[in-house]
């Protein structure tokens, strides 16, 4: 039974940082991808940032670019994704999800989907 669970959201001030983790378990991961998606309040889900397992090759949307790095740690099954100069616009429940094969940016394309974390950017 694959899990992913995230970690890390809370509360920060505007220009703040946040590390979220997700930490993947009951599977072989090797094979697939893993995105961050974020969903704000009466908003659709979107795509922030996604990572191949095996290669590491990263892809960043065009609101996070510049601003939020993902990276994964192979030992530990774990994905990150890196916050910096957040903004009020930022706030929203993240979630990370794998799917198998390559990044999509299309959230009904992955297979798995841990619980969220809810980050909240104050202005």
């Amino acid at each position: 039974q694959v899990q992913l669970v995230e970690s890390g959201g809370g509360l920060v001030q505007a220009g703040g940082s946040l590390r979220l983790s997700c930490e993947a378990s009951g599977g072989t991961f090797s094979s697939y991808a893993m995105g961050w998606f974020r969903q704000a309040a009466g908003e659709e889900r979107e795509f922030v940032a996604g990572i191949t397992w095996s290669a590491g090759t990263t892809f960043t949307s065009h609101s996070a670019k510049g601003r939020f790095t993902i990276s994964r740690d192979s030992a530990r099954n774990t994905v990150y994704l890196q916050m910096n100069s957040l903004k009020p616009e930022d706030t929203a429940v993240y979630y990370c999800a794998a799917v198998y094969g390559r990044v999509s940016t299309t959230q009904s394309d992955y297979d798995y989907w841990g619980q969220g974390t809810q980050v909240t950017v104050s202005s």
